[in-house]
């Protein structure tokens, strides 16, 4: 595609408004404020429990703690902002806005893969190797795994979004999405992007795939070290134990593989919003939800705190 006449500069662009292309609109947009204001009051108390509560002071809860504080940016960083569009009907959003949500997106979802990743080993050493557990998730190795984690995410994103931001856009401004995502702002570059989607490609298998085969390997081990062991108590304890995160993964997983690693052949702009509204709204609402009715000893320290 040629862009020789029809290359832009860097003005707003123009979001999709989730909500109007809806029957209900006012029931949409009051369905997802309250789900921002359940998802900010859950991932907040998960992240005050463990702090305050001395028995969740383990590798395992602080592991947790960083996925609340993920999940807690991430609906704060697309929800206000789409509420607002709707209530005042100003749908822009600055090149240097955009930008911004792009990074922090990216960021996000790559850190969440990682985390999800560590927190299989967190339980695969804890099964597996019990006598070893304070040795191998040590303080320092917690820390690192979680660093890690951060500063992988960051640099992938960082890479991505000065690449993206330094393509020519053309006239067309509108972004068939209701936040800045890179396949949607593809959509919009006046060069061909075929190589650069390879590289999108390559990112997914590092960040999804590499991270899914680790914890399938995690579990794998777990189960077949449980099955060893012919106690139906050891397991029914140990799938208390990896349900949530399992429930967590499959759910967060299943919709990032949709929606970056299928061919453009199986997307379509309004399963790519459905797809983007259940990692971006629905996963930060359902974790703490998951892991605080699943977990005896969060609800324990919750119920400590409710009654004091």
């Amino acid at each position: 595609m040629s862009c020789q006449n029809n290359q832009t500069s860097r003005s707003d662009f123009i979001l999709l408004d989730l909500f109007l292309g809806t029957q209900a609109p006012w029931v949409l947009f009051t369905f997802t404020v309250l789900a921002l204001l359940v998802a900010l009051f859950g991932n907040t108390t998960i992240i005050i429990l463990i702090r305050a509560d001395s028995r969740l002071h383990s590798p395992m809860y602080f592991l947790l703690s960083q996925l609340s504080i993920i999940d807690f940016l991430y609906i704060s960083t697309f929800v206000p902002k789409m509420a607002l569009a709707f209530l005042s009907g100003n749908h822009h959003i600055s090149f240097i806005g955009c930008g911004a949500q792009l990074f922090l997106f990216m960021t996000l979802v790559a850190a969440e893969c990682l985390l999800l990743a560590a927190m299989a080993y967190d339980r695969y050493v804890a099964i597996c190797h019990p006598l070893r557990y304070s040795i191998f998730m040590r303080p320092l190795i917690c820390t690192l795994l979680v660093v890690g984690s951060w500063l992988g995410a960051l640099l992938n994103a960082l890479i991505h979004v000065v690449y993206t931001l330094t393509l020519p856009y053309c006239i067309s401004r509108e972004i068939h999405h209701f936040f800045c995502e890179i396949p949607a702002l593809l959509k919009l570059v006046c060069v061909y992007t075929s190589q650069y989607e390879k590289s999108l490609f390559v990112s997914g298998v590092i960040f999804l795939l590499s991270p899914i085969s680790a914890i399938m390997a995690s579990y794998g081990k777990i189960l077949s070290t449980i099955l060893r062991t012919g106690s139906n108590v050891s397991l029914r304890k140990t799938l208390a134990t990896c349900s949530s995160h399992v429930t967590v993964v499959s759910l967060f997983y299943g919709a990032a593989i949709i929606k970056y690693l299928l061919p453009k052949s199986y997307h379509s702009p309004e399963q790519d919003v459905v797809v983007s509204v259940f990692y971006t709204i629905l996963t930060p609402v359902l974790n703490p939800l998951i892991y605080s009715l699943r977990n005896k000893d969060v609800t324990r320290a919750l119920r400590k705190v409710l009654k004091k």
